[in-house]
């Protein structure tokens, strides 16, 4: 199966620039295609000093976009969103097809100083549960990047039979090397996929906060098989069954934990 990432900084209301996009990847045959953090929305520190009516006008219309252009194009598209409800926004992921939308909320959330989505957004603190969804023979895991860093995570991953975990961020600073390393050893010892789309561009405070890209797919040995630059572009890649099957019988983590939990 082919997927895709799209890295990308906010898009602007047209959608002239998803369905460059999404024609291409219909050309190519790509079937599941990940949108970067904060590519339909501004980004998080915009949205703080956002009238709540601009935030819902900008999810609003781009939720619209999203249904359109799947149907068009027959794509499932992964795309995260802030979701408003009655008078509180929600950090979500959305999982559009071409006949159908469901939002699932972002479960671990940013609660630093100087970037506290924790605080902004109204999720709900509750038991874990993965997003997940099955499309032709291969099972999809939605992780948002800040969840990335928790083992509860990785746990369902394992037990959910996940094949690709679906990420995206919004990462900064100088942080690519330990994103890399961090993707290559989850990928490793859940023995999955895990495409990630990164954002590009910058936001400007008292420092640019500079978003680097570098969107990649990461085999289910560890290894990263593509990865972008640092500007606008999409990543095209080939998820291969036989490569899950190779890795998960050479490796065996999954029987290991299996054994125990049946004792």
């Amino acid at each position: 199966m082919k997927i895709a990432a799209l890295q990308l900084s906010t898009l602007p209301m047209s959608e002239a620039k998803l369905d460059y996009y999404f024609r291409i990847c219909k050309q190519k045959e790509v079937e599941v295609v990940l949108l970067s953090e904060y590519a339909l929305n501004s980004f998080f520190k915009e949205l703080e000093s956002m009238p709540l009516s601009m935030i819902k006008e900008q999810s609003n219309h781009k939720i619209e976009v999203l249904k359109k252009l799947c149907a068009d194009y027959d794509l499932h598209v992964i795309a995260p969103i802030v979701n408003i409800k009655g008078e509180f926004c929600y950090k979500c992921n959305a999982h559009f097809s071409a006949k159908s939308v469901h939002f699932f909320d972002q479960q671990f959330l940013i609660n630093y100083k100087h970037w506290n989505e924790e605080k902004f957004f109204a999720n709900a603190v509750s038991k874990y549960v993965l997003p997940i969804f099955l499309h032709n023979g291969i099972r999809f895991g939605i992780v948002s990047g800040y969840e990335l860093h928790f083992d509860t995570v990785w746990m369902e991953v394992m037990k959910k039979n996940v094949d690709v975990v679906l990420t995206p961020t919004s990462s900064t600073f100088d942080s690519a090397h330990r994103w890399e390393e961090l993707l290559k050893m989850r990928a490793m010892l859940n023995n999955v996929y895990i495409l990630r789309a990164n954002r590009v561009g910058s936001y400007k405070e008292d420092e640019t906060w500079q978003f680097y890209g570098k969107s990649s797919l990461i085999s289910p040995f560890g290894e990263v098989e593509l990865t972008l630059g640092d500007k606008e572009e999409m990543l095209v890649a080939t998820i291969e069954k036989e490569s899950l099957a190779e890795a998960r019988k050479l490796w065996g983590w999954k029987k290991q934990v299996s054994k125990r939990e049946s004792v």
